[in-house]
């Protein structure tokens, strides 16, 4: 991280915050019904947009050469899937949708399945969108074994939810990225 100065103690008051509010999660079971019928009924289940985070890959403004952008993530607890949503003040749009596995109460396992990518006009007039199917695990053992994949593996990718109410969701990734999201208007 390039933090520097206020920023460095802004983010650091946030991460007191959010080591004061873990202790309080008011919903032991997060991942209750997720990838079940009653999936809807799961308390992940729903839009959450970024309201803080970490993870430089998830961070935009218009100050960045990447540009400004609403980040968020939608939950479908039936269908056991997570689509991260980036859509750029540009008009260009991007989607990852990850499939996900109850591992715990308050741990969930991801699976990338393919990325998609609008641009704000089409390719050569032609492509509006481009999908990308992310390789699966057996292909990445397969790389791994012809010794054109890390050596020990990709990480396990998965998120622990921290806090978790009606409003607000507070979860740590396994590469240590802090998250804080709130439910979207249009999700209730």
């Amino acid at each position: 991280q390039v933090w520097t100065g206020r920023v460095r103690e802004a983010a650091r008051a946030v991460e007191s915050a959010i080591d004061t509010l873990a202790p309080l999660n008011p919903t032991p079971d997060a991942t209750k019904l997720l990838g079940t019928v009653e999936g809807d009924l799961c308390p992940l289940h729903g839009a959450w947009r970024n309201v803080w985070t970490t993870a430089a890959d998830a961070s935009f403004s218009p100050n960045s050469t990447r540009g400004d952008a609403n980040v968020y993530n939608v939950v479908d607890g039936t269908r056991s899937r997570i689509t991260n949503h980036i859509d750029f003040a540009s008009g260009a749009q991007f989607r990852v949708l990850l499939r996900a596995t109850a591992l715990s109460p308050l741990r969930v396992g991801l699976r990338f399945r393919f990325v998609k990518v609008s641009p704000p006009r089409p390719i050569l007039g032609l492509l509006r969108t481009i999908v990308i199917p992310v390789p699966g695990p057996f292909l990445t053992r397969v790389l791994s074994l012809l010794g054109r994949g890390p050596k020990e593996g990709p990480p396990p990718a998965y998120f622990d939810v921290l806090y978790l109410d009606d409003e607000l969701r507070v979860h740590v990734t396994g590469q240590g990225n802090l998250f804080v999201q709130r439910r979207a208007p249009w999700s209730r």
